[in-house]
């Protein structure tokens, strides 16, 4: 093949392409990340480059300004290499080096709920564990073949009605048994009502046993590496996840999966999961022969991609996935590298459109066991919100896209250094900011964007429906025929550019919020609720650890309701899986959850639309909804609905 030689920077790093291929898809056969929402179409302008050196072949774009044009700026997915070439890839264009939020939960595993009204436990039972058996030698007497004296031992010890044994294990047995001189280490996995024994070896090595948790995000995906025999979290890595190449959302990467297959789409997930697993064991004593687990949790798309299931079907009517109960698999059979004959727990889905993710949430939160009506927001590119109680449970997905993580913002980046993830703004229009890391600021983050925004309408330089008024402020000002709000200035707190609002930017993040508030209002008019009635709302995802409660309430992203009733849970999705992971009572309580939850499409309410229109406005179009909102201050004095 006629190849070519491409260098990206800042990282230094090569590779050799195809003759014709994208910088976009030389980036990620570098391993190099850059920011695309749109999946390659050309058409959301994120994936900006600059060419340094070099032949390439572009196709035109009203992207980029003339002057950019100039200055080498091209977009990396319809740029087609030519010849060997230089590529600089600016910091508005990374997407690396993420704050990502390690829920700092028990070093033991306590399965504590702190919402309920009482301390609830799970009996530590993991689902596959290491068992150290000292087994009779066989006599005259006691004659048992070796697979049944071995299961009989199990038994002793856990209750497993229907037992199996791989051949391969069956055949190195006898050998194992009598070189242990009948003391041996067993693992065994629960599949279903079968415990299978994974695998036989010599001696006690049951301190020698290792699980990992995932969350599979849409964005990120985290791994916390955690002792089965002690349940101690021993450590957590995170990273991007690689299918943003593909797109940043969801039903992009469906289509791709449509057109393409899903072998490069399960690739990229399994490739982020085995890079972070090896991190996890070149930092400490474990082997890869002793991970027997690995428990995901993820939204069902993302869950489909990563077993490779045909996931086409779950964005077309009647919107049906290939299933939301995976069974137990080997994780060889997916490509993930532990012990080759791990198990892959899969956390079961409630919908197409509320997977496993949630059902964790549910699990680590004790929704399904409170006595109070709650409500639980995971906020994310697609934000699913359940409403219920021990009684009964409610969910639904409302897409929100991609705003909150800095995507489709002119400015935006996800929550990295020198991400801005707190802004000020003051009566006299002076703004003050705080970057991730205290770095000299790049862009401006999901955390950043909502406090900015808010801020804005409170002194008066945006109105209820969220335009900037041109003359409330000498930082609004005009650019490409569409007014921005400077935030911080080229040379200000030492920015290397002009970092602005501009006015999409603003209605894109107002219909993000109008998307999570309304679900949420139409799964409580379901259920002949309001959100007076709510007495606990959870706020889900390293997301909410950064959110502002007043400000978000001040935009009506979340409903006026007393603060004190208002809890951000961290990474539910991980804390769920943990559980689950180190407790076959928890897992089979997830299933329990999955199975009787019921999932509510909003497309069948005759008012949705009308209530995402109402709630596009700050707070709303109906301000008796939000009386305490006026309280944080605001310089219109507007009032009424």
């Amino acid at each position: 093949m006629d190849t070519v030689r491409v260098t990206f920077h800042p990282k230094d790093t090569s590779v050799d392409v195809g003759r014709g291929a994208t910088v976009l898809e030389a980036a990620a056969s570098a391993g190099v990340t850059i920011a695309s929402i749109c999946g390659g179409d050309g058409i959301c302008g994120k994936c900006r480059v600059i060419i340094q050196s070099g032949k390439v072949d572009t196709d035109p774009t009203t992207l980029l300004t003339r002057e950019e044009i100039q200055q080498g700026y091209a977009l990396a997915c319809t740029t087609r290499l030519v010849a060997d070439t230089e590529v600089i890839v600016p910091p508005e264009s990374q997407a690396e080096g993420a704050q990502i939020l390690i829920d700092e939960d028990a070093r033991r595993f306590r399965a504590f709920f702190p919402t309920a009204e009482k301390p609830t436990f799970f009996r530590h039972d993991p689902v596959v564990q290491k068992l150290y058996l000292e087994l009779p030698p066989p006599t005259l007497e006691d004659n048992l073949a070796c697979q049944e004296r071995l299961f009989r031992e199990i038994r002793r010890r856990i209750a497993s009605p229907v037992m199996q044994m791989g051949l391969k294990v069956l055949r190195s047995l006898p050998a194992v048994n009598r070189e242990a001189e009948w003391r041996v280490t067993t693992t065994v996995g629960r599949r279903g009502g079968t415990t299978e024994v994974i695998q036989v070896e010599p001696g006690d090595r049951t301190e020698r046993s290792y699980g990992v948790a995932i969350d599979v995000g849409t964005s990120t995906v985290v791994a916390h590496l955690v002792d089965l025999s002690t349940s101690g979290m021993i450590d957590a890595e995170a990273c991007y996840n690689s299918q943003a190449v593909f797109g940043a959302e969801v039903t992009r990467r469906i289509i791709q999966a449509e057109r393409e297959g899903t072998k490069a789409l399960r690739d990229a997930v399994v490739g982020d999961i085995n890079n972070l697993i090896s991190a996890l064991v070149t930092r400490h004593p474990v082997e890869l022969h002793d991970i027997v687990t690995l428990v995901a949790a993820g939204n069902t798309t993302m869950l489909h991609f990563l077993l490779g299931l045909d996931p086409s079907h779950i964005r077309k009517s009647p919107y049906i996935p290939t299933t939301t109960v995976p069974p137990p698999v080997r994780a060889s059979e997916v490509g993930i590298k532990i012990n080759p004959r791990g198990l892959l727990y899969v956390m079961p889905s409630i919908g197409s459109w509320v997977g496993g993710d949630v059902t964790a949430g549910i699990l680590a939160t004790g929704l399904y066991k409170s006595n109070q009506l709650t409500m639980l927001i995971d906020i994310g590119t697609n934000a699913e919100i359940v409403l219920g109680n021990r009684d009964w449970i409610m969910s639904c997905a409302a897409s929100a896209g991609p705003a909150f993580e800095g995507s489709g913002v002119k400015c935006g980046m996800r929550a990295s250094r020198g991400a801005i993830e707190r802004v000020t703004v003051d009566s006299d229009g002076r703004v003050d900011v705080r970057t991730i890391g205290d770095a000299l600021p790049e862009g401006i983050c999901g955390s950043g964007l909502i406090d900015a925004i808010a801020g804005l309408y409170q002194v008066g330089i945006l109105d209820r429906s969220g335009s900037l008024l041109p003359d409330s402020s000498p930082r609004v000002r005009e650019s490409e025929g569409q007014l921005e709000f400077v935030l911080v200035a080229e040379g200000e707190n030492g920015a290397t550019r002009d970092i602005v609002i501009a006015q999409p930017d603003i209605e894109n993040l107002l219909r993000a919020k109008a998307a999570i508030y309304s679900g949420a209002k139409v799964l409580l008019d379901v259920m002949h609720h309001s959100f007076d009635d709510v007495e606990q709302l959870l706020v889900a995802g390293g997301f909410g650890n950064y959110l502002d409660r007043a400000k978000a309430m001040t935009l009506g992203m979340i409903p006026d309701i007393p603060l004190e009733r208002i809890r951000f849970v961290g990474n539910t999705a991980l804390i769920g899986a943990k559980m689950a992971m180190l407790s076959t009572d928890a897992f089979q309580a997830s299933l329990t959850i999955a199975h009787g939850a019921t999932y509510y499409d909003l497309i069948t309410y005759p008012h949705y639309y009308e209530e995402f229109m109402s709630a596009k406005f700050i707070p709303h179009t109906h301000m008796d909804l939000f009386p305490t909102a006026a309280t944080f201050g605001t310089a219109h004095g507007e009032g009424g609905s």
